[in-house]
């Protein structure tokens, strides 16, 4: 038994677990602002349109957060190949990956913010945030794919922002390879 793997694996889990919660709770917040809606009222309520635009608010913010987390695990990966790692470097994992939450949750919330603004400027005439506070799912589900769609746009370049963040190590030219 590998007792690292099984404490990388479970640091995984929980550094995981942590940034949904964060994510889940920035995400209805931040939509709650910018529908000027309350969610829990418009979850009890039935607001099935309101639940749409929540739900791929949740969607895109999970994408973009996502690559958070696998930056941090490549990081980990990487520290934790082949020693065990000395505590000034597990000082230095926990700030890098407290940086990767920090600005993939940043890029979400301002993906989210474009998302509605573009969509608001594709709609001249239209006030559709009301729209999506009475109800009209329609409206809801064109404006759930155009979050979507930017997170998913999005993504790639954020990962290569968050990969530039990472300490990697010096490696030597031999063991790069040309991308297929």
């Amino acid at each position: 038994m590998n007792l690292i793997l099984v404490a990388v694996g479970l640091s995984k889990v929980l550094f995981g677990g942590l940034v949904a919660a964060l994510g889940i709770w920035l995400a209805f917040r931040g939509l709650n602002r910018l529908l000027d809606t309350d969610p829990t009222r418009d979850l009890r309520e039935g607001n099935i349109a309101a639940g749409v635009v929540h739900a791929a608010s949740l969607l895109a913010l999970g994408l973009l957060a996502q690559n958070a987390v696998n930056a941090t695990f490549d990081a980990m990966d990487l520290t934790f190949r082949g020693s065990f790692p000395r505590p000034g470097m597990l000082v230095q994992l926990i700030v890098f990956a407290l940086l990767h939450v920090g600005v993939s949750l940043f890029v979400g919330t301002g993906v989210l913010a474009l998302g509605v603004l573009l969509f608001d400027k594709m709609t001249p005439g239209v006030d559709e945030l009301a729209e999506v506070r009475r109800g009209n799912v329609a409206l809801a589900l064109v404006l759930a794919a155009v979050l979507l769609v930017i997170a998913l746009l999005t993504a790639p370049g954020l990962q290569a922002t968050l990969n530039g963040l990472i300490p990697f190590p010096e490696l030597p030219p031999s063991t790069f390879r040309a991308p297929a």
